[in-house]
């Protein structure tokens, strides 16, 4: 193997691990992929990359949630069947969950190219970053009382709006909608699981939409190793970074967060003229 083939693998080792690690975390993974592939010097075409990576991310996230996974599929089924009560909680999760991914589903489709597009340069990355801050630090001591069978059809919309805003680079989907479900009163442990119960069907219609790239996708035969290891990167960094995430969750402290979107935001304003 070729220094320059050696010198490509790591470059997506390093991508697959800035994905995987700000994937679950309230950073914008999007914008720090944009940001990576800059300073790195890689340009990707299509959506081959971005679809194999959030898939990994996927797989993982779907692995830490497997049990509250298959107890919403199963109880909700036993819900549809019986009208039991014990299931009615659970079957109304699932519906809010459904409510709160329509918003980034319709705008997703409608306005993805143009978010593509116009969207993208690291001065507006700068700028929402700063945005995603702010609201980190807005409601850093903010404690919620719902939990999982407290939410309201209002809850779940409003949450799945900022959900949709999160399409945009730089507004951090996990922090869009934590931040949000923090801010509607709920606890910290059911912002979270809301939050990347939201991220799992947009995640898994992005994947859907995306088949043709998949297999028709530009480089996929030169970049098939490089992109083999950056899915295995992001898999498994996502992992340790959820559970890292939880952690820090279940101590309340997203300031720090705030911190990090307010320097990097900083930083970029001031020497992205170098980076274009």
């Amino acid at each position: 193997m070729e220094i320059n083939e050696l010198l490509i693998i790591l470059k997506y080792l390093i991508l697959g691990l800035v994905q995987g690690f700000t994937e679950p975390i309230p950073v914008s993974s999007s914008g720090h992929v944009i940001i990576g592939q800059r300073l790195l010097g890689l340009e990707q075409k299509g959506l081959l990359f971005e679809i194999l990576t959030n898939t990994a991310s996927l797989i993982a996230i779907c692995f830490i949630y497997r049990q509250d996974l298959i107890r919403l599929m199963v109880n909700t089924i036993q819900y549809i069947r019986t009208q039991k009560k014990e299931y009615k909680s659970d079957f109304i999760f699932v519906i809010y969950i459904i409510i709160g991914t329509i918003p980034a589903a319709v705008l997703g489709l409608l306005y993805n190219e143009i978010i593509a597009e116009y969207l993208t340069s690291l001065n507006t990355i700068a700028i929402t970053l700063l945005i995603t801050g702010a609201a980190l630090w807005l409601i850093r001591n903010f404690q919620g009382v719902k939990r999982d069978g407290d939410l309201s059809f209002k809850d779940a919309l409003i949450v799945g709006l900022a959900q949709a805003a999160a399409l945009i680079p730089g507004i951090s989907r996990s922090g869009a909608t934590v931040i949000t479900s923090i801010a509607v009163g709920m606890k910290q442990d059911t912002a979270l699981r809301f939050s990347f119960m939201l991220y799992i069907p947009v995640s898994l219609g992005g994947m859907v939409l995306g088949i043709s790239d998949l297999i028709n996708g530009p480089g996929i035969g030169s970049l098939a190793i490089p992109y083999l290891v950056a899915f295995i990167a992001t898999l498994f960094m996502t992992y340790f970074a959820m559970k890292w995430f939880m952690g820090i969750m279940a101590k309340g402290n997203l300031k720090y967060f705030a911190y990090y979107c307010f320097i990097v935001g900083i930083l970029l304003l001031i020497f992205s003229p170098n980076l274009l």
